[in-house]
């Protein structure tokens, strides 16, 4: 008997504490609210939709930045990646982003450039001779006016991330300025590159690029541009005879995020999501020269396609035939755009002038 009263007296006491600390009639605790730490027990979920294979730089990229922003948020912001159109193509990903369908893309400078116009300096031929410009340029002031030049309610840029030089290929040789007369040539939509390859008399076209490679097959056009990675990749060697290296064009991807879904997230996830594409971008620059290099060493050690090298004499009769582009558009891009690519060519080049003596 001494042991049950010792019982009911133990769950009486217990039975009082419960209700005391668990009904709250204890004294109460200050609650200190932090604006900057609400929200982030919420998992934020964040689709990335691009229209390129996962093994070339761009798609690297993505997952590579994803990764780094989960273990930056310590996995409570995901960055799902939809890659080779799996989502949008590159037709439709831009009006997807505006409307929260999707939340990140990254589109060709020169898909935008007709929004932006100030992003046509980077679709004009030989405008850039390597990637120490292009990443000058983008570090610099050039950078600042270009993303500024991003304008629209719902739409905020982060990086440009870097695919590389780009190359022509066709069913015939490419080395005159001629070569491509008449030829139906699948180029990316953007009013630089339409003029562009409309000096050299050939019939720009513009198609979905996870259709090229079928296009190519069928004859429904004849040749295209498009970096080392992304030829390799899309083995568009096994439909294509002849490969000039020219550097003509700068192709880079421009991320962009839904400014929505930027407004509402945290500054410690906005912290977190800029150092890793920070780090992606630094990370990229590199990684993206490298794969260009492997692609063109192995199509060369295979024997894929024939390949020319562009000579300096050619290459300038190139930029002769190009050069009317610059001034057609010129005034579209903007004189703050055009000066500062201007400064950017003196810094870097010798004699002091830019192409086409364009000073």
């Amino acid at each position: 008997m001494k042991s049950l009263g010792l019982l009911v007296v133990f769950l009486f006491v217990g039975l009082s504490l419960s209700i005391a600390i668990g009904f709250g009639f204890g004294v109460e605790t200050p609650v200190r609210y932090d604006a900057e730490q609400e929200g982030l027990d919420q998992k934020v979920t964040i689709r990335f939709s691009h229209v390129v294979a996962e093994n070339t730089p761009k798609g690297l990229a993505v997952a590579k930045f994803a990764k780094l922003v989960r273990e930056k948020t310590n996995g409570m912001v995901e960055i799902r990646v939809y890659p080779n159109a799996t989502l949008f193509d590159d037709e439709n990903e831009f009006n997807a982003l505006q409307s929260g369908k999707v939340e990140m893309i990254a589109p060709a400078t020169s898909k935008i450039s007709s929004r932006y116009p100030a992003w046509m300096i980077m679709d004009l031929p030989y405008a850039f001779e390597n990637e120490k410009e292009v990443n000058e340029a983008m570090d610099g002031r050039l950078g600042e006016l270009l993303f500024e030049a991003i304008n629209d309610a719902n739409v905020k840029g982060l990086a440009l991330w870097d695919n590389g030089f780009k190359q022509m290929t066709a069913n015939r040789p490419v080395v005159q300025t001629d070569d491509l007369k008449n030829q139906n040539f699948r180029i990316m939509q953007g009013p630089v590159l339409h003029a562009q390859f409309k000096r050299l008399g050939a019939k720009p076209e513009s198609h979905s690029f996870n259709d090229l490679y079928r296009q190519l097959q069928s004859g429904v056009v004849q040749g295209q541009e498009n970096t080392l990675s992304n030829i390799y990749s899309k083995r568009l060697y096994q439909v294509q005879k002849y490969m000039t290296i020219s550097n003509h064009g700068y192709l880079g991807y421009i991320v962009l995020i839904n400014k929505a879904t930027w407004d509402r997230l945290t500054g410690t996830q906005k912290k977190a999501i800029e150092s890793a594409m920070e780090e992606t971008t630094a990370w990229i620059r590199e990684y993206a020269k490298k794969m260009n290099d492997q692609a063109l060493a192995e199509m060369k050690e295979e024997h894929l396609i024939a390949i020319h090298m562009q000579t300096n004499e050619e290459k300038e009769a190139w930029k002769k035939q190009l050069g009317p582009v610059y001034y057609q558009f010129k005034d579209v891009i903007g004189e703050p755009v055009i000066e500062e690519w201007q400064r950017l060519i003196v810094r870097q080049r010798s004699p002091h002038k830019g192409p086409y003596g364009y000073e």
